[in-house]
């Protein structure tokens, strides 16, 4: 029942809800009316409502606002919310049957990787595995990124009428996997001039962008990057792919260290740092000598993978040592 009385009432939201849109039966996409979601971009909609149980929840990945149902309609339109709670809490709903939705419904059970050649498998003088070798991506993970010759063909495999393939391009293909093995998302990097670099597709909405998971052994200290190819330098390494992540209490806090890129001028990183340390995690703060962006870079400059894990042991802080070091840090940079 309570179920339907939310699904109801989202129903009556939607049209308040800008670009609002269902991905499955119980998953709605929508801006965030908290924080407005992307300024830059108007297409951007990274706000959610999702199901637990039998109810629902709403969470914005740009904002990290979280909430039940009642909270995010009382927030949206306290009369409306005090119809809800009548509704709900005295057995009004006329029936338990759904809603009659009118959105398409996507179906991602598709071997998306099917058909596409490792890095592995190309020839040395493929623009693909050259770039790798650019990059110096460590030659254990060619097994494991692929190469599209047809990008938006292949994004349009499982989510149709994404692009239109009149311009299509290639792009690396690089593999989410949940802990299970399952692909739950995968990212093309672009291997010319188009822009974005780097597009994720995301084949299951309720999964957190994380790289590396099937990787990954939550009994160790556990480090966080941005970047997937930045993680594939460091040991028990995941990438949080631009998400704010957050591994809830898998991993003991001073048992994670998160590893930005190099940017103290990058207010949205800085504050980022700033939300870790009060969380009581490790973050590592650059040394003033180290000018390159991220990992790979300081990589491809002739660091070692043992060197770069030097660097960071050496240069990672927590708690009140954090804070200052990190106030001294985005001022001389």
């Amino acid at each position: 029942m309570s179920s339907y009385i939310d699904l109801k009432f989202i129903n009556q939201l939607s049209g308040r809800l800008q670009q609002f849109k269902q991905k499955t039966d119980y998953l709605f996409n929508f801006r965030c009316p908290h924080c407005g979601d992307s300024q830059k971009s108007k297409s951007k909609a990274r706000a959610y409502f999702y199901r637990v149980k039998n109810d629902m929840f709403f969470k914005c990945h740009n904002c990290g606002q979280g909430q039940n149902f009642a909270n995010f309609l009382k927030f949206i339109d306290p009369k409306v919310y005090t119809e809800y709670l009548l509704e709900r809490y005295k057995g009004s709903a006329p029936s338990t049957k759904k809603p009659d939705w009118q959105f398409e419904k996507p179906v991602f059970k598709i071997n998306i990787l099917e058909g596409l050649k490792t890095i592995k498998e190309l020839p040395e003088d493929h623009i693909a595995k050259e770039y790798c070798n650019k990059r110096k991506i460590p030659e254990e993970f060619y097994d494991k990124l692929y190469y599209a010759e047809e990008f938006q063909k292949l994004v349009n495999k499982v989510k149709p009428n994404t692009y239109k393939t009149q311009y299509d391009h290639h792009r690396i293909v690089i593999p989410f996997y949940d802990t299970t093995g399952d692909l739950f998302a995968f990212q093309g990097r672009a291997l010319g001039k188009e822009n974005p670099k780097y597009l994720t597709i995301k084949l299951n909405e309720n999964k957190q962008k994380v790289f590396g998971l099937e990787r990954i052994n939550f009994q160790n200290h556990v480090y966080i990057v941005e970047g997937p190819f930045d993680s594939l330098f460091v040991s028990n390494c995941i990438a949080a792919a631009g998400a704010d992540l957050q591994l809830k209490n898998k991993v003991p806090n001073n048992k994670i260290t998160y590893i930005f890129d190099n940017e103290p001028r990058n207010k949205e990183i800085i504050n980022r740092m700033y939300k870790m340390i009060e969380n009581d995690f490790n973050i590592v703060i650059w040394p003033e000598d180290q000018t390159l962006k991220d990992i790979n870079d300081m990589i491809i400059s002739g660091l070692t993978k043992l060197q770069i894990k030097d660097i960071i042991d050496k240069n990672t802080y927590s708690q009140l040592s954090a804070l200052t070091k990190l106030n001294h840090w985005k001022k001389i940079k």
